[in-house]
């Protein structure tokens, strides 16, 4: 971690707890901020929990995102949601480009550029998802891939007074698997990010948060949040249980408490 970047951690709730079961896990959320003050959290739960998970955020240094937007701000689009809507429905933060987005839904490199531009167009702060699948992995082409799609947006990003973005590199092999990348691994990409950013502006490799997502667990995070240019982590799975979500922000608490 860089202690200049507060670490974030981000729950991704994906299709589950779409009701009460929601609003429950939001209010453990709200009361695990108290036990984290150096850790930012930001849960995306899905759209139909978003207003009602903001309301009993409110008031809490908790914050909210969306999983996912489309690119115009209203029009007939049967079945989408903009980033207007987003925003008025409580959201600060919204996930961009998924693995899961890519694999099932045919997301693109230029559709998630697009949706980048979409969400700071409307003062929402994307996390824009990047990472391998194991067969790119073997052919040694991590660096190659995830260049790519960190070319596709980087242009929409702005200049040293833009809004700020994080990064998520999730390698896909490790999504769901109980597999994750070493800190070893996931440092060597995430300098590959920032240096990547730093050919936009130096201020935008400096401060924008690099999260690490695959697997993430309490009894791996604290390696993985250690590693100098890892600056949080985007949960999936575990952030569905009040206890592994915990964990993983209290190490991550540990670490920037020090």
């Amino acid at each position: 971690m860089n202690p200049k970047r507060r670490l974030l951690i981000a729950g991704n709730w994906k299709m589950n707890l779409g009701g009460a079961a929601g609003v429950t896990l939001a209010q453990a959320v709200v009361r695990l901020s108290r036990r984290v003050p150096h850790v930012d959290l930001v849960i995306a739960p899905p759209f139909t929990a978003l207003a009602a998970c903001a309301h009993e955020c409110d008031s809490s240094p908790v914050e909210i995102s969306a999983q996912n937007l489309y690119p115009k701000p209203s029009g007939a689009f049967t079945g989408e949601i903009s980033a207007p809507m987003l925003a008025e429905a409580g959201c600060r933060w919204v996930i961009v480009g998924h693995s899961e987005r890519r694999q099932h839904f045919g997301e693109t490199d230029a559709s998630v550029a697009e949706k980048t531009a979409a969400a700071l167009a409307g003062r929402l702060t994307p996390i824009v998802c990047v990472g391998e699948t194991l067969a790119e992995r073997e052919a040694g082409n991590t660096v190659r891939v995830v260049e790519r799609q960190v070319a596709a947006f980087l242009p929409v990003l702005g200049d040293d007074r833009a809004p700020a973005v994080a990064i998520a590199y999730e390698p896909v092999w490790a999504i769901g698997t109980g597999k994750t990348a070493g800190p070893t691994e996931a440092q060597e990409v995430h300098q590959a990010i920032r240096g990547w950013l730093a050919t936009r502006s130096a201020s935008l490799a400096e401060r924008t948060r690099i999260l690490y997502g695959g697997s993430v667990k309490p009894d791996n995070a604290r390696a993985l949040l250690a590693a100098t240019d890892v600056d949080g982590a985007l949960v999936g799975g575990a952030s569905l249980d009040e206890a592994s979500f915990g964990g993983i922000a209290m190490a991550a608490e540990e670490l920037a408490a020090r």
